[in-house]
């Protein structure tokens, strides 16, 4: 089987549920096809996130055009030091860039602060810490860019959709001493089951993608097990993170199926009762 293949569309589920965190611009075909596919397996809403201020205008404009569609906008936190510092290798679907210090990226927070006014934005994110991509030369840029999307969030009482990779202890250490919106969500969870403990005492959101499914996730579905389910959400975050069996293929929204099933067998519910809970839940986390 080719590795670039779309995998099959799943059984449809019978509960209708939303995919809580995709990238519908990094992925084969169009929108239209996309939602089509997700809806004909009852994927039936999508939210579509932004990584950069192009990112974040572009999922503003589809959000707008498509009913299914919710839009949550920011600088991914690996973004934030490229704005400051410069992306001289043009890691970023940007390309090379020059260093524009702080002032440009407060012209870049002043962007995704309009775009989060929109009533079609129902989340600012993905923000937060990322201690793999970036070395200590960025995590002040990286501190500074997600505090300012608390800020973001708070005053136009949107959802914080958070990006948390290997920086676990920061992003709760920031999220307290900032005090975190009504509404947080920790976007493709990679906490332990202690820090589920944590999140849950908080009432933050714990959203999981695919890689709940591999063979060496034990820790995530032991989070997932404490996990209150009026907490949990799924997602794929496609193109990425596609479930097993179908690793390292292309990932979509249609996907959410196949990890819903594999979450309600770690939960010990009745799929249709999680679809249900994971329903109600997005449409209370991003308030739709």
């Amino acid at each position: 089987m080719s590795r670039t293949e779309a995998p099959p569309l799943p059984e449809p589920l019978r509960v209708p549920v939303a995919d809580s965190h995709t990238h519908l611009d990094m992925q084969d075909g169009t929108v239209e096809e996309g939602l089509a596919r997700a809806a004909a397996v009852n994927v039936t809403t999508v939210i579509q996130v932004g990584c950069d201020v192009a990112g974040s205008r572009w999922a503003a404009e589809t959000a707008a055009a498509h009913a299914s569609v919710h839009a949550a906008v920011a600088l991914h936190p690996n973004e934030a030091p490229r704005i400051v510092h410069g992306d001289p290798d043009g890691r970023s679907r940007q390309g090379a860039r020059e260093a524009g210090g702080t002032a440009a990226l407060h012209e870049a927070l002043a962007e995704i602060d309009a775009l989060a006014a929109l009533d079609h934005v129902r989340g600012v994110g993905e923000t937060g810490l990322d201690c793999f991509r970036t070395g200590p030369e960025g995590m002040a840029a990286q501190e500074e860019s997600f505090r300012a999307h608390i800020e973001i969030a708070k005053r136009h009482g949107k959802a914080l959709v958070i990006h948390d990779r290997e920086a676990h202890a920061d992003v709760l250490r920031v999220l307290a001493d900032a005090g975190a919106p009504e509404r947080t969500v920790f976007h493709c969870y990679s906490g332990d089951a202690d820090m589920a403990r944590i999140c849950a005492d908080a009432g933050y959101f714990m959203s999981f993608a695919g890689n709940v499914t591999f063979k060496n996730a034990q820790p995530l579905r032991d989070a997932l097990a404490v996990a209150p389910t009026e907490l949990v959400l799924v997602e794929t975050d496609a193109p990425f993170l596609t479930p097993a069996p179908y690793r390292g293929r292309p990932n979509a929204p249609y996907l959410i199926p196949v990890t819903l099933r594999a979450m309600a067998e770690v939960k010990g519910l009745d799929e249709d009762a999680l679809a249900a809970a994971i329903a109600d839940n997005t449409a209370r986390a991003f308030d739709y």
